[in-house]
């Protein structure tokens, strides 16, 4: 067998170089023989076995294979996991095996079933067989119930009509709200072009902006009749659907016009709405073979049923004990403790706690010290003061491995290096360094307390912020990496012969009445008028703002006074509950049956880690219920990353987020890449690929069309490589790399691949294909990608996206959401900035796509292409101005200024309450139309970039004289624009203001990411001080007029910033 691989190209990509499109495979077949053979790399995993069992029959053995269908083959995929090929359309060259190598083996029955499955392990990035091997039976009891419910929705989807099934994948978002000023601006009427599919025809239309689409398209269609005479039939307005004209978004028939999200943003732009009339033919052929898709599936399904599994012997009534019936102290027995990572001479100590979120329920427990070399073996009882009857239901028991060194001293070996990060001197001469941590439940998913022996593999990374060197925060899943992993051996004792389990909900309720029935209920939790007001300044507290003992007292003994006037603050009063007492958690529980519901704003708090009670989310996921789908898909990314606050599987939010993705394609489009791009991480892989699969069996129509995304990014990336590996910094192998990139394009696998599928970063978006010619790579670092696909639904439009492979795309995904939050906030408040939150969306370990804006570019390159010198550029203020003036005359100039201004206001303000940092000429763009913009979030939550530890951003935000020219219009006299200006930051400052908690709470959902500037509480300080909450309206006014002031003063260091960039980037 011929050696590994050792090039770092990619072999699946590298006929992109030299054109050659074979590759030597190496065959190993059940009967023992082995066959070497070259087979093209585009080929499809079907031919390539064609071609084998040609070549296999001049090989001995020949007869004892069998039928080819009865083979499949199998092969070590690039995560180095054994992957059955079951899918035989694929190309070798999207299987992507580790090595060229492929193995027949014997097909198994079932093979309907196994397509299914081997088609979602490939597209969610593990192979379900992955999960079936981890005997894991509460992975088992989640898939089971999952695929039950995914086939029922899928039985349903099949009695859909043609109509309902459009509206649930393509409607057109909506938006409620006046829109009076706006209408009367525009005299009540709207001009649209009108396209209609069946021919190159286009109609202007000028309608009512209050009459209906079904009026509308009447008025489409007598436009049409009028123009191709009555003898052309064009049949009925019930034959036609309505879509905006490049995008796969419906209108219908009962909604405004004025109610249509599309149209009031081209009403605020002042632009021709361009719809397009076509035939329903065309979505009935999409909608049947969607429900044909179904109906194989599900009709092989029930044609081949799996034998049942014998019933499990159960008595009638399985005995238990209640756990508030155990008195006795919560104990573990601390066995041992192997592959601890620390020097020789240190003594390794475990410390445990219970937390219930991040409050440690009783004080810590600790071992004795080991200084065993290898094994370190303990058999000790670590005791809690806090009696099993007191346990909550989501306790979860933390443990921290730590080395104790007697004195301070450089370690010996790079191993250990990070543990200098991490050192806590407990003691005079002590040193504690940790080495390790761990998180488990004290009760199953079922509720019953865990007993046993149990081995814990534990983790090494450590986040900035530990309690008592413990992590609460983190993951109670173990480190799938055992055989490197640090192992702690422990066991749960027993309480009870029989198994201890929490009671069930009514059981809670019951204790909550008779705590009540013992005393007096009609002044339990009221406190008159003397602490109304006390109250009131605690409640308007910021969620960052700590409560102490005394306030927590006072908020639980007035907890009905809180439910009556303070009901959004419900966080506040759970924070104060005593979780370590089940009868004040049980009256807590009676509490919130009867707590009114929030709104989803206020509701999204409860998810954070803080507040890990299972009725207390599901309580939250209730509330969530009322959010339209636009809504959902607004703070979509944080209800993705609190799934890793979910101890179980099964959860309120995971059915949720199913639900509302499995009835709305676009929903279900953005959970599966936020999951999908994260399924590197081990933390939550399992989880995210439970998630994954129970979506896929829900939506089996959309298997095919994210199938084809996936393949298409590793196309790109493939394609990256070729030009990352193969940079020489000389002008002919650049032009050499920019011709093999076309090359590669150009192979038809490529081609095939890359063409017709739905945009990643708009599902909405259909690529027709790649014009190659426009393509391009950047020159930056990562050399990204710069793709021009044409869009398929209009034609002569063009779509720009980037792909960029090794930048971590997430912080610029989060801020902006945000930025498209405070946009529609603004805009809630009639405060429209123009705001340009252009799309972007992780896909992978540090992969993924961004939204090329149109008609665009960097205030570097409009200073450079106005100076003849480099240095000189930055200084010139009237490069901007004379840029819009050449883009735009007349009334269209004054438009632009308008917007410049507008959009300035909006970024200026966001830039400075998010602390976006590293702004600088080529970050900073401006569109023909006026609207300026920032791009690349490198850094925020003032995470300035400094040189020789000195901060080179010295302002609040960006406001350079340049902008302000622009602004006055090139008038120094015009004070009224800047004062308009002025006053527009004021107004979007302020707005802001009265939503910091839903700032904070957003970030502090996000808090477990992993991203860089985003570790711990400290950095959404940055927010609470830059919001300036707990202050008054007039003193955070008069604090920000003061950076405006000084960004004002300061801006002079911009622009020699702005020269030095200009000049050290001069291309």
């Amino acid at each position: 067998m011929p050696p590994a691989k050792t090039d770092q190209l990619d072999l699946w990509a590298e006929s992109g170089l030299d054109g050659d499109d074979q590759v030597m495979v190496d065959f190993l077949l059940p009967t023992g023989i082995y066959i070497q053979m070259e087979v093209p790399r585009e080929s499809t995993i079907q031919h390539i076995k064609l071609l084998l069992w040609k070549e296999a029959q001049t090989y001995p053995l020949f007869s004892l294979l069998g039928e080819m269908e009865g083979h499949m083959f199998e092969c070590v995929n690039q995560a180095a996991v054994h992957e059955e090929l079951e899918d035989e359309t694929r190309r070798l060259c999207d299987v992507r095996p580790f090595l060229p190598v492929l193995k027949l083996i014997t097909r198994n029955c079932g093979r309907a079933e196994r397509i299914l499955d081997s088609k979602i392990g490939v597209l969610i990035g593990k192979g379900l067989h992955e999960l079936d091997a981890l005997q894991d039976q509460e992975v088992k009891d989640f898939r089971s119930k999952m695929k039950q419910i995914s086939e029922e929705k899928m039985q349903r989807m099949q009695l859909m009509s043609w109509g309902e099934w459009l509206r649930s994948c393509y409607s057109m978002p909506l938006e409620a709200g006046s829109l009076e000023n706006l209408i009367d601006k525009h005299e009540g009427v709207i001009k649209i072009t009108m396209h209609y599919d069946q021919s190159q025809d286009t109609a202007s239309l000028k309608v009512s902006l209050h009459c209906t689409v079904t009026e509308l398209m009447d008025q489409a269609l007598k436009k049409w009749q009028t123009t191709h005479g009555p003898e052309e039939d064009i049949g009925f307005r019930s034959d036609y659907v309505l879509h905006v004209s490049g995008k796969l978004e419906f209108l219908f028939e009962d909604h405004p016009l004025n109610q249509c999200k599309y149209i009031r943003d081209c009403l605020l732009t002042n632009e021709s709405p361009h719809l397009t009339l076509v035939h329903c033919d065309g979505v009935k052929a999409m909608f049947e073979k969607e429900i044909s898709t179904i109906g194989s599936v599900l009709a092989r399904k029930t044609s081949n049923p799996p034998l049942p599994l014998p019933p499990k012997k159960r008595l009638p009534t399985q005995l238990h004990t209640c756990v508030w019936k155990v008195h006795s102290l919560f104990r573990i027995n601390l066995v041992k403790g192997n592959k601890v990572n620390a020097e020789d001479a240190a003594k390794i100590q475990v410390r445990a706690g219970l937390f219930h979120g991040t409050e440690l329920l009783c004080k810590t427990a600790v071992s004795s010290e080991s200084s065993s070399r290898s094994e370190h073996v303990w058999n000790k009882t670590l005791e809690f003061d806090i009696a099993v009857c007191d346990l909550p239901r989501m306790a979860r028991l933390c443990f921290a491995i730590y080395a104790v060194m007697d004195k301070v001293k450089k370690p010996r070996s790079t191993k250990n290096t990070h543990l200098n990060k991490y050192q806590t001197i407990r003691k005079a001469g002590k040193v504690h360094y940790p080495i390790a941590w761990v998180n488990t439940m004290v009760f199953d998913y079922r509720g019953q307390l865990k007993t046993g022996d149990i081995i814990l593999h534990c983790w090494t990374s450590f986040p900035d912020e530990l309690e008592e060197m413990l992590n609460p925060i983190g993951t109670i899943q173990t480190n799938p990496y055992t055989e490197n992993a640090t192992e702690l051996h422990i066991n749960f004792p027993e309480y009870s012969t029989q198994p201890v389990v929490f009671p069930a909900f009514d059981k809670i309720l019951e204790k909550a009445a008779e705590i009540a029935g013992a005393s007096d209920s009609m002044t339990m939790g009221r406190g008159g008028k003397k602490f109304y007001i006390e109250l009131k300044e605690i409640m308007e507290r910021d969620p960052l703002s700590q409560l102490c003992e005394n306030e927590k007292d006072l908020i639980w003994t007035l907890r009905y006074d809180c439910r009556e006037n303070f009901p959004q603050s419900l966080p506040k009063l759970l924070l104060s509950v005593k979780w370590s007492k089940h009868e004040d958690m049980a009256q807590l529980q009676a509490l919130l049956q009867i707590w009114p519901k929030l709104s989803p704003r206020d509701a999204l708090e409860l998810l954070d880690f803080n507040y890990p009670d299972q009725y207390v989310r599901e309580f939250a996921v209730y509330c969530l219920q009322d959010m339209s789908d636009d809504e959902l898909l607004q703070y979509l990314l944080q209800l993705v990353q609190v799934l890793r606050y979910e101890p179980y599987y099964d959860c309120a939010l995971s059915r949720f987020l199913l639900e509302r993705s499995q009835s709305s394609r676009k929903i279900g489009h953005f959970l599966f890449w936020h999951l999908r791009s994260e399924m590197f991480m081990p933390a939550v892989s399992v989880h995210f690929a439970l998630i994954l699969e129970a979506y896929c069996r829900g939506c089996i129509p959309h298997i095919e069309v994210l199938k084809k995304q996936v393949e298409a990014l590793s196309k790109l990336k493939a394609v990256n490589e070729l030009i990352k590996f193969g940079t020489i910094k000389t002008k002919t192998k650049q032009a050499h790399l920019k011709e093999a990139m076309m090359t590669c394009l150009r192979q038809t696998g490529f081609i095939e691949t890359l063409s017709d599928l739905h945009s990643p970063l708009n599902p909405n978006i259909l690529l027709a294909g790649i014009n190659v010619e426009r393509c391009k790579y950047m020159d930056s670092k990562m050399k990204p990608l710069w793709i021009v696909y044409n869009n398929k639904l209009l034609e002569g439009d063009t779509v720009g996206i980037i792909f960029k492979n090794g930048d971590d795309l997430r912080q610029d995904m989060l801020t902006l959401q945000i930025l498209r939050l405070m946009d529609l906030l603004w805009k809630e408040a009639n405060l429209d900035l123009r705001i340009v939150p252009y799309g972007c969306l992780a896909t992978g370990d540090h992969s993924g796509l961004i939204e090329v804006v149109s008609s665009a570019d960097t205030i570097a390159n409009i200073q450079k292409t106005s100076s003849n010198m480099a240095a000189a550029a930055a200084f010139n203020k009237d490069a901007l101005l004379n840029w819009l003036k050449d883009k735009n005359s007349g009334d269209a100039l004054d438009k632009a200024i308008e917007e410049f201004t507008l959009s300035c206001a909006g970024y200026c303000v966001a830039t400075y309450v998010l602390g976006i940092g590293d702004r600088h000429s080529d970050n900073i763009m401006v569109r023909s139309t006026g609207q300026l913009f920032h791009i690349d979030f490198g850094h925020i939550l003032g995470n300035f970039k400094s040189k020789f530890g000195i901060k080179r951003e010295r302002v609040p935000f960006i406001l350079t004289h340049d902008f302000i020219h622009v602004i006055q219009q090139g008038k120094t006299s015009n004070t009224e624009k800047f004062g308009n200006f002025r006053q527009y930051c004021e107004e979007a400052y302020l707005i802001l203001r009265k939503n910091g908690n839903l700032f904070i709470t957003l970030f502090a959902l996000m808090l477990t990411a992993g991203l860089p500037e985003l570790t711990s509480v400290k950095d959404i300080q940055y927010l609470k001080d830059s919001l300036a909450l707990g202050k008054t309206d007039e003193e955070a006014l008069k604090q920000f007029r003061q950076k405006f002031d000084e960004a004002l003063r300061e801006s002079w260091t911009t622009k020699v910033n702005w020269m030095a960039h200009i000049v050290a980037h001069p291309s």
